[in-house]
């Protein structure tokens, strides 16, 4: 009779046990929507494909493994190397060609480095990387009359410049079709950090196919299958003193 008793205990705290184990795990695995990333996080390290295809990679100086100061570095001699092969072209020298194109280049690191400064987290080559996307984001949102994808990349001034175009396009029965051919560089021709706040100007040179259509979907502005060669420089700005590790676009022009 005892063993029966004892039996019957066993399988009651076996299954109390399987219980508890339930509930830990459904606990332990529920995420909340504040672990959610934005989905425009294109300017953060997490965002940069390299590193998550590559997983997280801590560098212990004397490991073998460089320190984030000495990826800086390199990232600024990179950057250099870069600005004195773009300003070998013709349109980067018309793109405000300066005086001393070895002083500009100084300027550019200096302002990099006073953006490090303040932000420890920046990196160049991750800026580029979130540049470039951020730029073929606008283009084809802007193209496809996307005022929602285009917010969160804008500042306020070139929103409401872009959106106001949008809505004279839609009021006249217009649509527009762009395509990035290519991408054949992007380079910062600028960089400086005024109080809080830093400013990185971008020259973007691609290959563009571009039309504008009348609602009978005849061709009004530029001609279906042209490439061009488009210049554009942008300025990227953000609060370093933010969380937010994403830039808007704050300025948009093309070279005089």
């Amino acid at each position: 009779m005892s063993d029966g008793f004892q039996y019957f205990d066993i399988i009651f705290f076996a299954l109390i046990a399987v219980f508890v184990i339930l509930r830990l795990r459904s606990a332990l695995g529920r995420r909340t929507g504040q672990e959610r990333e934005r989905p425009n996080n294109i300017f953060s390290r997490s965002a940069n494909p390299e590193e998550q295809n590559s997983g997280k990679v801590i560098h212990l100086p004397g490991h073998g493994e460089s320190t984030e100061d000495e990826i800086f570095e390199k990232e600024l001699s990179d950057i250099g190397e870069r600005e004195s092969t773009a300003s070998d072209s013709t349109d980067f020298a018309a793109a405000d060609e300066p005086a001393n194109k070895n002083d500009e280049i100084d300027e550019i690191r200096a302002g990099l480095s006073k953006i490090r400064m303040a932000d420890p987290d920046f990196s160049p080559r991750v800026f580029l990387s979130g540049a470039k996307g951020a730029f073929e984001m606008i283009i084809e949102a802007f193209a496809a009359g996307d005022t929602a994808a285009l917010r969160p990349l804008l500042g306020d001034d070139v929103y409401d410049e872009f959106a106001d175009v949008i809505r004279a396009r839609i009021a006249a029965k217009e649509s527009v079709e762009t395509t990035i051919v290519a991408l054949d560089s992007t380079d910062i021709v600028a960089a400086s950090l005024t109080g809080s706040t830093a400013r990185l100007t971008m020259q973007f040179i691609s290959q563009q196919m571009s039309v504008t259509r009348d609602a009978n979907g005849e061709d009004v502005e530029g001609e279906s299958g042209m490439v061009m060669r488009v210049i554009d420089l942008w300025t990227f700005a953000r609060n370093t003193n933010s969380i937010d590790p994403n830039w808007a676009v704050v300025e948009t022009r093309t070279p005089d």
